[in-house]
């Protein structure tokens, strides 16, 4: 879990502050993209299925939408804070602008452990959340989707009473929805997929053989679980080991084999809150080792998929020597006196907003599919996302070839260059 001393908005402000010493932007420009244009926070009350009125606690913040509507997810957690949904919304604004779709920054949350609730709370919470938020929303205005604890059923349920506020279907007012109702296929997969996209660029820069590497994956929830599936499935690699919080006992365990983990068996066993079944795991051969036994392993790829704040200067200082790259599939895993751990020793990185970008690039697919009323197939989304994640990787290396900077920097000068471009068209500086 992440520290309670960890501010992730702050490691998103500062590494927004590097970004724009080396590009020199306006002190104007910067007072702009520091900070995001708007905020909200209110109370969401839910009749529990005891009878009671508990009081439930949202957030909606908008970064910046000069390249498009604002995107971003809606997460259920019980450590939720108004910082934490400030910097994923600052980074989902690079995301859209390195991943080059035409879409602004933002972010939800609830500060809620979703699995403690039945179907109908969460239902009624995921209503609540649109009852509360719902006129500063809309396919022009802002799109959510899932993240941490929310799924697409409770997409459905949140687009459904949209469409009921405003008295017409509004399916792209939501995306990561159902399939059936106004979602897109290939979106379960789109975002460990891109993953695993970014990590064969990074290898055919690299120099590596994909057949030949290993990886350890930190997270088994849907990003963690497709990145194990895609990095066997779609590179031939072996992933060693995957580690995954166990809500029932409130630990982190690490699950390993020597020839490899199977990640389709694991996924098979895995809860929908990314729970492994360790009596399961254990009668199929699997080790069992704690929660930060993932990060040691002789690996080649290091794929932090679970919650920012995971690589700190002290975790970084137990990475293996034989680890080449970290992948981050997760949102802001690696702080910046980790950064300068990973520099130093020569660790090539694929910073978070630009490897984790499929999940939005598909999102911003469903959204297009929504406004044409026309459903694209499956190896169609997914060849559409290659070429997007190859075209945003390469755009990303060439900026840090050209200006000899870290990944992370390059990343940020592409997406705060795009930005900038956009509030300048408009007018707006």
């Amino acid at each position: 879990m992440t520290s309670k001393s960890f501010n992730p908005f702050e490691v998103a402000q500062q590494q927004f502050d590097q970004a724009a010493d080396q590009l020199k932007l306006d002190d104007h420009v910067r007072a702009i993209l520091r900070w995001p244009m708007r905020e909200f926070r209110f109370q969401i009350p839910v009749r529990m299925d005891d009878g009671s009125i508990k009081i439930f606690f949202g957030y909606r913040v908008q970064h910046n939408d000069a390249r498009g509507p604002a995107k971003g997810g809606i997460r259920f957690h019980p450590n939720e804070t108004l910082d934490t949904v400030r910097a994923l919304a600052m980074w989902m604004t690079w995301k859209c602008a390195v991943a080059d779709i035409p879409l602004g920054g933002g972010k939800g949350g609830v500060v809620v452990d979703s699995a403690t609730l039945s179907v109908g709370e969460k239902e009624r919470l995921c209503r609540g959340f649109i009852d509360g938020i719902w006129k500063n929303l809309g396919p022009r205005i802002d799109v959510p989707a899932p993240d941490v604890g929310t799924t697409p059923q409770m997409m459905g349920w949140m687009m459904d009473e949209y469409s009921k506020l405003t008295g017409q279907y509004v399916p792209g007012v939501i995306t990561g929805k159902p399939v059936g109702s106004g979602g897109s296929l290939g979106r379960t997969e789109a975002t460990g997929f891109g993953v695993i996209f970014t990590i064969r660029e990074a290898m055919r820069h690299l120099k590596l053989e994909a057949a030949r590497c290993t990886a350890a994956v930190q997270g088994f929830g849907n990003v963690g679980q497709y990145a194990a599936i895609g990095f066997s499935e779609l590179l031939g690699g072996r992933v060693l080991a995957v580690s995954c919080y166990d809500r029932h006992d409130k630990t982190a365990y690490t699950f390993g084999r020597p020839d490899g983990v199977d990640g389709r068996f694991l996924q098979s066993i895995t809860d929908q809150y990314g729970t492994i079944d360790k009596a399961k795991a254990q009668a199929a051969g699997y080790v069992i080792e704690g929660g930060d036994a993932w990060l040691s392993k002789d690996v080649d790829v290091l794929i932090p998929a679970a919650l920012e704040g995971q690589l700190t200067a002290e975790t970084a200082d137990r990475i293996s020597p034989q680890v080449k790259m970290v992948a981050e599939g997760a949102n802001g895993p690696t702080t910046p006196e980790a950064d300068a751990v990973l520099k130093q020793r020569g660790i090539f990185l694929i910073p978070d907003f630009l490897c984790n970008a499929g999940g939005v690039t598909v999102s911003y697919f469903e959204s297009v599919q929504n406004d044409a009323n026309y459903y694209w197939e499956h190896e169609a989304v997914l060849r559409r996302l290659d070429q997007k994640m190859g075209a945003a990787f390469q755009g990303v290396l060439k900026m840090a070839l050209a200006h000899d900077v870290y990944m992370r920097d390059a990343a940020y000068m592409v997406a705060i260059d795009h930005v900038v471009k956009a509030m300048e068209l408009r007018g707006w500086v």
